[in-house]
């Protein structure tokens, strides 16, 4: 954006602090993934033990991160599998593929030391909890519902559905096999599988060829008597 002299554009502006260094970030959370697939405990797992792993001043991890917790949830998304980029097609469309990449994090669970680690110790600090829901589930939670009432709106499911409940359904079966069961399959294909399963009874039901008009007596009526011809005699 072009803009005049004297007006304080932010370019002018000047810079406070140092430059954020995403090499310095990458080099941070690479030292606590690789603490953690040394077997160091979450709980172990200190902010200076970091830095010193990472080559860098403790001062520096507390610029970018205000505690060990926030470091963490990163530490977690940097060894999932990114979320894949929605294709806004259809409503079936966006459910594949938001359910394809809870398959995918499933599967990287099982095989990534460090996730199943986190993921087991996580469960026993409140905090970092916290932080990975607030910061990590319930924007995907939102985004779910966000894809199911666009549905809705445009006629893809029924009006009488509640919506966040459908989300539960929709993203349950995934979470049950992913998480719960770890001896169930992953197969490639289950996302479509559960979509289509459940969309089959929730689509507006389209109107039938055979139903009866407004007009048509009901079942069990009787006939109506005909109109009386004009000139006919109606009483002997």
């Amino acid at each position: 954006m072009t803009t005049t002299a004297g007006t304080g554009s932010a370019a002018e502006q000047p810079v406070r602090g140092r430059p954020r260094s995403e090499s310095v970030e990458r080099a941070i959370v690479e030292a606590a993934m690789r603490l953690l697939e040394e077997g160091v405990p979450l709980g172990e797992l200190s902010i200076e033990r970091i830095a010193r792993t990472a080559g860098v001043g403790k001062a520096t991890i507390y610029r970018r991160w205000s505690g060990k917790e926030e470091l963490f949830v990163d530490v977690l998304r940097a060894a999932e599998p990114d979320d894949l980029e929605l294709p806004g097609t259809s409503l079936r469309d966006d459910l594949v593929v938001m359910l394809e990449s809870l398959r995918l994090r499933g599967l990287a669970t099982r095989s990534s030391a460090i996730l199943r680690t986190v993921h087991a110790e996580m469960k026993s600090s409140p905090r970092i909890w916290a932080a990975y829901h607030s910061t990590v589930i319930v924007p995907r939670r939102a985004l779910g519902i966000e894809v199911l009432r666009r549905g809705q709106l445009n006629g893809e499911l029924r009006a009488d559905v509640d919506i966040e409940l459908l989300n539960d359904v929709f993203v349950g079966p995934m979470l049950v096999r992913a998480m719960l069961r770890p001896d169930a399959e992953l197969p490639e294909g289950l996302a479509e599988q559960i979509v289509d399963t459940l969309l089959d009874g929730l689509r507006p039901a389209a109107p039938s060829e055979n139903a009866p008009s407004e007009n048509a007596p009901s079942e069990g009526a009787l006939p109506e008597s005909p109109a009386p011809a004009e000139g006919r005699r109606t009483h002997p």
